[in-house]
């Protein structure tokens, strides 16, 4: 059956390449078979033979022309049909024939679209011959089309870029071209197309001209590179600008500290006491340019430790009462109870964020007081900080303006009040950095409300809380003091706890309502005065079991031995919850620690003191320091702590030093390293005692870094070099005795 298909189909086409033939043989066929059925017919009608029958005859003859008749119908409606099938297929040519008309408009544009467009577009074969180029092309290479297509040309490359394949195959890369106008940058996309069926793929690439992009990116890139090394050069430039200003810096505090252990007039004191204070302001400024330098450069980094919330704003409160006190205004803080006892986070930026805005509320509060709060957020795991305080207030034109660098609210307040206007902006950027905000409300004359809302998470340390809230419900207990943002703090603190409490501005007022109920504590302020303070006490032992008075450490000596005998306990301002809860809750039995004569003013949740007592024996120490003064604060100091000193000047001298004593068999306990000397410096000295070190056995030598710079990079560079820790100057006292207690326990160092 395929075979005689095959034949079919082969005759088929013949037929239709040479119709002539078809013709031929069809008309060749009708006219035989109508010669012969004729003559036939005719024949036998006229044989003597055939019975001629003239009816059969006209029958025959009738039936042949029904059959004639049958056949020109058939034929009829054979043309018929082929005629609308000839409509129909002229229909179709004439559609077929728009949509070529089309075509041929579609691939004109589309020709003059190549030859319009601006990028470069060229075609080549297998081969590697061009099959089409459009004019752009043409134009950058400088040679006509008929010259280039079937050719091999290629563009003179002056510069190869990188090359990047893309998921569909398409090549991507930049080219620097020479050019009739100079070199272009030309950003190249390749790829294989196929143009005609059955032909085979051809290499289009198509190019754009990138040249002012190139060339903005490449002067983009190298303005951020000068960028970054004007940034590099400024931090370097203040980090050794703070160097040369901490190291005198060192040693006007350091001095002037040792001056003041001397005997000393009231005079003296006074001028010495001077020197020390412009020492500790000189000091704040560089460190508030040395912040600024880092966020500058983005280099400021950010811990995530748990720490005691309420605790670290206690302690600043505690920190910032001296200075408050001391302008007769009052600090206090107030930690909700419902936040976590630890969260997690940075909390030495916390501290400096907190200190820089009490610090300044302090600063421009003449009266009443601050308020630092600490709520709950309005997101979860947020926390907010109120800095409240009465002050002056900032206009609301200039409440954007104080964030910014070097800007305060007018000149008169930077002329009234100093400062640098760097710490509101300082802040404004930690703050940003922890993924919190600063806001402000402010009202000219009433004070300001700075609000710093922090995400803290609850910390899980595994620690049982020290501290938990007494149950005071239903208990009364009355504040006789003025009104004041302490008092309200300590109301509402009680009144969180349970207690129904009552705030009392006079004692002859707050007498007359002791005998209406029996209260289980009254707190009086010693603000209220003497005489008025023990004549309350004395009325209040009778329906009062608790009688606290409450005093800042400079009023304490003006207490006598009969207002103290009077009362069960006391509280030092500003409160602590832990010494408000342990005095409410404790036994009215035990009496209240003397006041008098009581030089260390023990205060129930005060810290102790964390340094230690100089070791019995002197440690042997190698100071390298090539500055004289600086010299002779640290023989001084290390000096009145007990301790041996051998003084170098410089990292030669040191490691001559080192090498002598271990040669001798008498090492040194510590060597404290300057890092900035001449000859040989700090940094390249500990590496050389470390090396030596690692060939021999024995005990490590401690080392510790004299430094004044404090960049993050300067110190991983002293610990890259084997130092265990670093001194920033200025030095004192207290923070060298720590450091050197602290190594000692760690290291085991014989005292």
């Amino acid at each position: 059956m395929g075979r005689f298909f095959r034949i079919k189909l082969r005759l088929r086409r013949f037929l239709r390449r040479h119709s002539w033939v078809a013709t031929i043989v069809r008309s060749f066929t009708i006219f035989s078979i109508a010669f012969g059925s004729a003559f036939g017919f005719i024949s036998g009608a006229l044989s003597q033979q055939s019975g001629y029958d003239p009816n059969a005859f006209a029958i025959g003859v009738s039936f042949l022309f029904a059959l004639a008749c049958l056949w020109i119908v058939t034929l009829g409606i054979r043309l018929r049909l082929m005629r609308r099938r000839l409509r129909t297929i002229a229909m179709h040519n004439e559609a077929m024939a728009d949509r070529n008309w089309e075509l041929q408009e579609a691939e004109q544009r589309a020709s003059t679209l190549f030859e319009a467009q601006d990028d470069l577009i060229v075609l080549r074969d297998i081969d590697g011959r061009i099959t089409y180029a459009n004019d752009a092309y043409c134009e950058l290479a400088q040679s006509s089309r008929s010259e280039l297509i079937g050719s091999s040309a290629t563009l003179k490359v002056l510069e190869q870029g990188d090359t990047a394949l893309e998921a569909n195959g398409t090549r991507v890369y930049d080219q620097k071209i020479e050019g009739p106008l100079g070199p272009r940058w030309i950003a190249w996309r390749e790829g294989l197309v196929r143009n005609d069926a059955g032909a085979p793929a051809e290499m289009q690439s198509v190019g754009r001209d990138v040249t002012d992009r190139t060339e903005s990116e490449r002067a983009l890139a190298e303005a951020r590179d000068q960028a970054d090394a004007a940034n590099r050069a400024k931090s370097r430039f203040l980090a050794m600008a703070s160097h040369e200003i901490r190291t005198p810096l060192n040693g006007i505090i350091g001095m002037s500290g040792l001056l003041m252990d001397t005997q000393l007039t009231p005079e003296q004191t006074t001028y010495v006491k001077a020197v020390k204070t412009s020492g500790d302001a000189l000091l704040a400024l560089i460190e508030e340019l040395l912040d600024y330098s880092k966020i500058e450069a983005g280099k400021i980094d950010l811990e995530h430790r748990a720490f005691a919330l309420s605790g670290l704003i206690e302690d600043i409160t505690e920190l910032l009462a001296p200075r408050a006190q001391a302008k007769g205004i009052e600090i206090a803080a107030y930690v909700d109870e419902r936040l976590p006892m630890q969260v997690a986070g940075d909390a030495a930026r916390l501290r400096q964020v907190l200190l820089n805005l009490a610090g300044n509320a302090i600063k421009f509060t003449a009266s009443g007081g601050i308020a630092l709060i600490v709520e709950p957020g309005i997101w979860p795991n947020e926390i907010s900080f109120l800095v409240r305080d009465t002050g002056i207030g900032i206009a609301p034109e200039a409440q954007q303006r104080i964030f910014r660098e070097f800007e305060q609210a007018d000149d008169r307040i930077a002329r009234s009040y100093g400062g640098t206007g760097l710490g509101l902006s300082i802040s404004d950027r930690i703050v940003k950095r922890m993924g919190g905000r600063i806001t402000l409300a402010s009202t000219p004359g009433s004070g300001s409300t700075f609000e710093v809302s922090i995400p803290l998470a609850a910390a899980d340390t595994g620690e049982a809380n020290s501290f938990a809230a007494p149950d005071l419900t239903s208990q009364s207990i009355m504040l006789v003091a003025p009104h004041s943002i302490e008092v309200s703090l300590i109301s509402r603190r009680l009144q969180r706890w349970g207690a129904q409490t009552c705030i009392v501005s006079d004692t002859g007022v707050a007498e007359a309502l002791l005998p209406e109920r029996s209260w289980h504590a009254v707190l009086i302020d010693h603000t209220l005065g003497a005489p008025a303070m023990e004549a309350f006490a004395s009325a209040a032992r009778l329906h009062a079991t608790h009688r606290i008075v409450m005093f800042t450490p400079a009023t304490r000596q003006e207490l006598s031995a009969s207002e103290t005998a009077m009362f069960t306990g006391y509280l030092v301002k500003p409160l602590r919850a832990a010494s408000l809860a342990a005095r409410l809750v404790a036994s009215p039995e035990i009496a209240a620690p003397s006041l008098v004569g009581d030089q260390s003013l023990a205060i129930e949740a005060m810290a102790e003191p964390t340094a230690a007592a100089a070791p019995d024996k002197g440690l042997s120490i190698l100071v390298a320091e090539d500055n004289e003064i600086n010299a002779l604060l640290m023989r001084s100091l290390l000096t009145r702590l007990g301790h041996n000193v051998v003084i170098t000047t410089n990292g030669e001298q040191a490691m001559e030093s080192w090498l002598s004593a271990t040669s001798a068999g008498t090492p040194y306990d510590l060597v404290l390293m300057d890092i900035q000397m001449p000859r040989l410096n700090g940094i390249e000295t500990t590496k050389q005692i470390r090396a030596h070190e690692a060939g021999q056995s024995g005990r490590r030598t401690p080392i510790l870094a004299l430094t004044a710079n404090t960049l993050v990079e300067d110190r991983y560079a002293c610990f890259e070099a084997g130092m265990d820790g670093f001194l920033i100057k200025p030095l004192d006292r207290e923070k060298l005795e720590e450091a050197l207690a602290g190594l000692a326990a760690a290291r085991h160092i014989a005292a």
